[in-house]
């Protein structure tokens, strides 16, 4: 098992990447939600990186990314794209399994439809195609957390990290990029396996079930007593709906 930290250069700045895990097994390509950063993986990464090989990164301006000199330009969905294809280049992947959450599967939606050759499955955890309802989002969340509790769940702290950005003003204007892509009319292109999970108490629940009911080959699990934001809820669950999913589909 190895791990590498990365910086892929690009006008004026550079993209933040990180590989984990064996580099015999099947890539993972894994997208961050909003307001995170590649560190909110980091759990699931220590669960999976005796069996994969694991390639997260930093949107531009978000976490350790800086943003380019053409701000006006670079935060697009289409960019995020173009910098995860440079990323797997520069690690000689040519196809991989995509994990995404929240924010991230919007990203990752839009990164399946532009590169479908690319992507042998798709998780899209917390899929939402819609507007955000974010005060309900984090509302729910916390009604989650307590049913956890009570349920004697142990509930893991966050990873370090998972939220600091070297370039906080940027933020804000890195995660308008889903705003400018149509993701409705990118759905009927996703004609790889996808695995939409999304919790009951998330209330983008409701799109994720009309995503999978429009998608080509798409399937829902319902997490239970599960909010917004899955993966840090929850990372042993995700990783094992995960590994469920994906297993099914190793060469």
């Amino acid at each position: 098992m190895r791990s590498l930290m990365a910086f892929f250069m690009l006008d004026g700045g550079g993209v933040h990447y990180e590989r984990d895990g064996t580099p015999d097994g099947p890539a993972v390509l894994l997208w961050h939600g909003a307001n995170c950063t590649l560190r909110m993986w980091d759990h699931v990464v220590e669960r999976l990186r005796s069996s994969f090989d694991l390639i997260r990164f930093d949107v531009r301006g978000v976490g350790r990314s800086a943003p380019a000199a053409n701000a006006s330009t670079q935060y697009r969905l289409e960019q995020y794209a173009a910098d995860a294809n440079s990323i797997l280049d520069a690690c000689g992947v040519d196809r991989c399994h995509v994990w995404s959450m929240a924010w991230g599967s919007r990203a990752a939606l839009a990164y399946c439809a532009l590169n479908p050759s690319r992507v042998r499955t798709a998780a899209l955890f917390d899929l939402s195609i819609g507007v955000a309802d974010v005060p309900a989002q984090i509302a729910k969340a916390r009604e989650a957390r307590t049913k956890q509790r009570a349920a004697g769940l142990e509930l893991p702290a966050a990873p370090e990290g998972w939220n600091r950005h070297e370039h906080p003003d940027e933020v804000p204007k890195a995660l308008t990029a889903a705003r400018r892509f149509d993701l409705l009319a990118a759905v009927p292109k996703l004609d790889m396996p996808v695995l939409v999970a999304t919790g009951d108490h998330d209330p983008n629940l409701a799109s994720s079930r009309e995503f999978v009911r429009i998608a080509p080959n798409a399937s829902l699990v319902v997490m239970p007593d599960v909010g917004h934001g899955s993966v840090l809820q929850r990372p042993d669950l995700t990783t094992d709906i995960f590994l469920e999913f994906v297993t099914q589909h190793v060469e």
